[in-house]
């Protein structure tokens, strides 16, 4: 059996944390041969995981890209306004992409950045992993079977939770959409790539209303400062303190360790003294929507209510599709999927078991089904290739459109037509 060589580029939270156990758990499927990050912490902790000498570790991707082709295939696991550049270079240059999701915060960007894996013969896989979960995938299969005859209708909900919310997208690196991407795109998108491959068919329309309605200066509570440990008057009773939620055992939450590298108590106590993990959510740069609703038509009649609130108990999706012949209700967090159907009036359930690994399986399924590609030379028409997710990107994008325009509807049709490739990158080597 092959083995398949890969290179990383951002080797974060999902680049090491969320791909790499699979590759260390099966050395003879995979290799990793170098590394480009400009954290030097995070480029020593891939050089002591899988044995890397001086000369496979690279500041930049620019330096990694500029040397002759290394391996098969590259991981992109940069932050989102940093996906086209290098993918496009990494393209050109011959190298097959596993690309962290959204493929960009432009719509013309990923347009091309499609048309350039087409163009060069290249697997250009994106990384919605929720496909890959045994959750989404019996929900997929009961579907295909006809269990609830034909799809009339979808109400899909994802619940951000609270916490999450805060973490992420008011104090995060997602916080604002000049630095990252829409909300829509950069934390919905696994939604909108969920909602398109049930339906199984193109939208033909879209709109959406929301807004950040809650984590604004003027809802600051009296007494409260710029920094959690400024003397903030309300800080004992805030539901996000940054010292109550970042300074718990990394056990119990996980998003504490994400704040420092490494992520002892000291490292955790300066990155909220001075980074801004320790801001008070009511005052930061954050501009991203804090809940948002999606209303969608599908060219096969199939219409669809998508929900997002960052204001829930639980880090969870819930769905419910409702076909001629039954419907299905899930429940991600609990693995819980039940099948109503109308002609016998019963109700089965079915429970999917608790995955221990990242996104509930989905990290280790895309790696899995990444190396199985690249092995068997599947490089296109594969369950995530950029051609499957270029839709339901185009479907966020048309969202956030209609958002900014008082939830005008957006034709689909028109909206691609609207959207030329993008100047080729001046990346390519």
């Amino acid at each position: 059996m092959k083995t398949i060589k890969l290179a990383v580029i951002g080797a974060g939270a999902r680049g090491f944390l969320a791909y790499m156990p699979y590759v260390q758990r099966f050395p003879r499927e995979v290799e990793i041969v170098a590394v480009a990050e400009p954290n030097e912490e995070r480029r020593q902790r891939f050089e002591e995981a899988f044995n890397l000498g001086a000369e496979q570790l690279y500041s930049t991707w620019e330096e990694l890209l500029s040397q002759p082709k290394l391996c098969d295939a590259l991981l992109i696991c940069t932050q989102d306004q940093m996906h086209y550049e290098p993918t496009i270079a990494a393209l050109r240059k011959g190298y097959h992409v596993l690309l962290e999701k959204p493929m960009s915060s432009s719509p013309s960007e990923c347009v091309e950045m499609e048309k350039v894996a087409r163009e060069e013969g290249r697997l250009l896989s994106i990384c919605h992993v929720s496909r890959y979960t045994p959750f989404w995938q019996t929900m997929k299969r009961l579907v295909s079977e006809g269990s609830i005859g034909e799809i009339m209708s979808i109400q899909h909900n994802e619940n951000v939770g609270y916490l999450h919310y805060a973490h992420s997208f008011v104090r995060g690196n997602w916080r604002n959409d000049e630095l990252s991407s829409p909300m829509i795109l950069a934390k919905s998108c696994h939604d909108m790539d969920l909602i398109r491959w049930l339906v199984d068919a193109d939208c033909s329309k879209v709109s959406s209303f929301g807004s950040l309605g809650h984590f604004r200066i003027e809802n600051a509570p009296a007494g409260s400062t710029d920094r959690c440990t400024d003397g903030c008057e309300v800080e004992s009773s805030c539901p996000y303190s940054a010292l109550r939620f970042y300074m718990q055992d990394l056990k119990s939450n996980p998003f504490a360790a994400l704040i420092a590298d490494p992520p002892t108590e000291t490292n955790r106590m300066n990155a909220i003294l001075s980074g801004p993990y320790g801001k008070c959510v009511y005052r930061t740069d954050n501009n991203v929507v804090d809940h948002q609703t999606v209303n969608m038509e599908f060219e096969n009649g199939v219409t669809v209510m998508f929900s997002m609130s960052g204001f829930t108990r639980d880090i969870n999706r819930i769905v419910q599709i409702m076909g001629t012949k039954g419907e299905i209700r899930g429940d991600l967090l609990n693995g819980r999927i039940e099948l109503f159907e109308f002609s016998t009036g019963t109700q089965s359930v079915i429970q999917i078991p608790n995955n221990q690994s990242g996104h509930q399986g989905g990290d280790d399924g895309i790696m899995r089904q990444f190396v199985s590609d690249l092995r068997h030379e599947r490089y296109s028409g594969t369950l995530t290739s950029a051609q499957a997710s270029l839709e339901s990107h185009l479907m966020a994008f048309a969202a956030e459109s209609s958002r900014l325009n008082g939830g005008a509807v957006v034709e689909m049709k028109q909206f691609r037509e609207s959207l030329a490739p993008a100047s080729p990158s001046n990346a390519a080597v």
